[in-house]
């Protein structure tokens, strides 16, 4: 008897750009998960729900990519409470009897990417920006900051919702002016959670003795200020960190297979940026 295929998938938009195939193609071959596929399919808010109900008993989950981390929620069974913390979903695992599970494995695999750098806790933390990705780093620290968090941020709307994001996740947030930035190297632990070339004018202001840099960023990698960083000895975990461990866990969630092959995903991961 043949063992019928199974089925996962990113989905967002854009998409092409997406290293997830990559990671989790690498996990099912070194697990010995011959009849299981993985794809990409570029899709947007309006077709979500289109896309979700069109899918038969194969699959086995999602991951979602912006801008769908909130869009996919009405369409869930149930989501997890570290998922419910930030209202965003990047995980959809579909059961044996047709539920739709919703979690998000960014939080907990930023926590593993800065334990893998040997950071466990932090007395105090500054966060550069203030989008979706910041919120899930709020949600990160409010686990291990024993101290206050600030948040660099542009804008009075912005500062507001860092302040909201604080309240909500039991983090004492104090809002900073971006102009101001330079004074968030100093902190034991950095969280740079802004487009590429943001923290760019930042990297002339790295403090001779840096603690931890945790730039979200993989590509183009390294950035300015990791390079800078690195140079002045300091600890640094990058966006590839961040995105093999979330991987790492939507692949267990999946699969049921645990634990997944965290060192193959990476050289699989480094592979296919070297070649882009």
């Amino acid at each position: 008897m043949s063992t019928p295929t199974k089925r996962a998938a990113v989905l967002g938009s854009p998409i092409a750009h997406s290293l997830s195939p990559v990671l989790h193609r690498a996990a099912y071959a070194e697990l010995g998960l011959t009849h299981w596929s993985y794809d990409r399919f570029e899709v947007d808010e309006a077709g979500l729900p289109g896309f979700v109900e069109g899918l038969d008993g194969s699959w086995a989950g999602l991951s979602l990519t912006m801008p769908l981390k909130r869009a996919i929620m009405p369409l869930l069974d149930s989501v997890s409470d570290t998922a419910a913390s930030v209202e965003a979903v990047n995980t959809v695992i579909f059961t044996e009897d047709g539920r739709r599970l919703g979690d998000n494995t960014d939080i907990p695999g930023m926590i593993a990417a800065l334990r893998e750098r040997g950071v466990d806790k932090a007395e105090s933390a500054a966060v550069l920006g203030a989008g979706a990705t910041a919120s899930s780093a709020l949600a990160a620290l409010s686990r291990i900051c024993t101290g206050p968090v600030t948040a660099y941020v542009r804008s009075a709307a912005r500062a507001a919702e860092m302040r909201g994001w604080g309240e909500r996740l039991g983090v004492d947030v104090r809002i900073a002016d971006w102009a101001e930035a330079g004074e968030a190297l100093r902190a034991p632990l950095v969280i740079a959670t802004t487009p590429a070339g943001t923290t760019d004018e930042l990297a002339a202001e790295v403090p001779e003795r840096p603690g931890t840099l945790f730039d979200v960023l993989y590509e183009p990698w390294p950035t300015a200020l990791a390079t800078r960083w690195s140079a002045r000895g300091g600890a640094v975990v990058g966006g590839l960190d961040l995105l093999v461990h979330q991987a790492v866990l939507q692949v267990e969630q999946m699969t049921g297979r645990s634990p997944a092959p965290l060192s193959v995903m990476r050289e699989a991961g480094e592979r296919a940026l070297a070649q882009s």
